[in-house]
């Protein structure tokens, strides 16, 4: 998958939505946003949820995004703030009590894949993807939002901040500095353990060298 940066013009919409709201027409801009943002923010919550729940979510993400967008105070960036929006409505449809709970990958069929997959190329990087799914959702968004949507530490920090919150209509998410920063830290250590594991289950498998 490209990297979201390469699809994704983030200083351009910024400018644009600055505009907008600047000359009091929070219609365009809500209008621009969600626009622009809804190819990215789909594919995103595709991370997280089957099709019918990714597109509830969706919907949530653009009425929050519509209500809120106005008192926006662009303490962070509109990346990170869009991002964060995304993941409250996912967490909101994966705390539902009737839904379908995802299934993982199970550890006794990671351990077959040389076997199924072959030793080219094609079978490693299929390899790797099957593994990557059979993470828990949280360990895949992060790694999601670092490697993919290449967002800095302290964007994601802004994105994961109250992960067990419910307050997903936020006009700006309540983060001071210095808790930012040891967020910040905490998860790129969370990063750094977690890509140790997929690679010491990358060699038990054989999918790297």
């Amino acid at each position: 998958m490209a990297p979201e940066s390469a699809t994704t013009d983030w200083t351009d919409l910024e400018r644009s939505v600055r505009a907008d709201l600047e000359t009091g027409d929070a219609d365009a801009a809500a209008t621009r946003a969600i626009e622009k943002l809804t190819p990215v923010v789909l594919s995103y919550l595709h991370l997280m949820l089957d099709e019918e729940d990714a597109q509830d979510a969706l919907s949530i993400f653009r009425e929050t995004l519509w209500k809120a967008l106005p008192r926006f105070r662009w303490e962070c960036s509109l990346r990170a703030w869009a991002y964060r929006l995304a993941h409250h409505a996912a967490t909101r449809l994966l705390r539902r009590p009737h839904r379908r709970r995802e299934e993982h990958l199970p550890s006794s069929a990671a351990s077959r894949l040389p076997a199924s997959l072959g030793v080219g190329a094609s079978g490693r990087h299929a390899g790797l993807a099957v593994l990557r799914a059979s993470l828990p959702v949280n360990d895949r968004e992060l790694l999601t939002l670092r490697v993919e949507r290449e967002l800095e530490w302290e964007e994601i920090a802004v994105v994961l901040d109250g992960e067990n919150s419910a307050a997903d209509d936020e006009a700006d998410p309540p983060m001071a500095e210095s808790a930012r920063r040891n967020r910040s830290a905490a998860l790129r250590k969370r990063y750094e353990r977690l890509t140790r594991r997929l690679e010491q289950m990358a060699r038990e498998q054989g999918l790297i060298d």
